[in-house]
């Protein structure tokens, strides 16, 4: 036995060896179950194919239903993704999408991503009411509606080292002011981060946390406009002087829904290179 207690074969003692595999399995998230809206395009895409990948069935749920079938058709080559297409704008349709969910997996759901999200830019003097209406009815009823109707199949999963886990897609446009005039997607995306820390409370007694991702600036449909117009000043505005990457969204959805995030609840994560924190 060497002086540091490692024998003088060089080789590990049994326990160290298991907190090795136990340090590469922090962030194993293979056999979950998760439920991504908004998954088939932008930062939903992003995360399910993140969780895919990593071994998770997923499935994702859009509104337009040969794009949810066509993406989890191409997700699936990779693993399982399976498509339940809904409106989520609609409360009828949140229930709908939680009772199918709940039939279909009986044993629970591991892991909730609402993403699903709508935007809308105009001037002050020109901020249609429906703009209201459409991006509060989405961005946040949505969250709210989706997560109470999936409570009890989070619940199945959930046990007080690994809990169910819901994420929230806010937005750094929540946390500091906006460049551009989206006054509605603003005041969602702020109210998406405290209906976040709500929800933390009252649901960690279930032993499912609650966290909010508010990403910066991605290559996703929403941001296209944005990235054509603005992509050399965004760039020049950010510490980092880049744009996020794929892999940047999934390694936080990775983390918050693995053993690694298992004691954060309540949390809202800026993923924008420094955009919204450093200033």
């Amino acid at each position: 036995m060497s002086e540091r207690g490692r024998p003088a074969d060089g080789t590990f003692p049994a326990r160290s060896r298991d907190k090795i595999r136990h340090m590469k399995n922090l962030f194993d998230i293979e056999g979950k179950v998760a439920l991504v809206t908004g998954g088939s395009s932008g930062i939903g895409l992003m995360i399910a194919r993140g969780y895919v990948e990593a071994g998770a069935k997923v499935y994702i749920s859009s509104r337009k239903k040969d794009v949810c079938d066509a993406v989890a058709a191409e997700l699936s080559k990779s693993g399982t993704c399976l498509a339940i297409p809904a409106d989520l704008s609609i409360e009828a349709e949140t229930v709908r999408l939680a009772q199918e969910i709940a039939e279909r997996e009986p044993g629970g759901l591991h892991i909730l991503v609402n993403n699903a999200g709508a935007n809308w830019g105009a001037p002050l003097a020109d901020y249609p009411e429906a703009a209201w209406d459409k991006v509060l009815a989405l961005n946040v009823k949505a969250v709210f509606h989706l997560t109470r109707a999936l409570v009890d199949s989070l619940a199945k999963t959930a046990t007080a080292t690994d809990p169910a886990r819901v994420i929230n897609i806010g937005s750094i446009d929540g946390l500091q002011t906006p460049s551009m005039e989206t006054y509605a997607y603003s005041a969602s995306k702020a109210a998406v981060h405290h209906l976040t820390r709500a929800l933390a409370k009252k649901l960690a007694p279930r032993k499912i946390t609650v966290n909010a991702v508010a990403p910066g600036p991605f290559e996703s449909k929403m941001m296209a406009a944005t990235m054509d117009q603005f992509r050399e000043f965004i760039l020049a505005d950010s510490p980092m002087k880049r744009i996020g990457e794929p892999e940047d969204m999934a390694g936080i959805a990775i983390y918050l829904a693995s053993r690694a995030g298992s004691y954060v609840t309540g949390a809202v994560i800026p993923v924008d290179g420094g955009m919204s924190t450093t200033r």
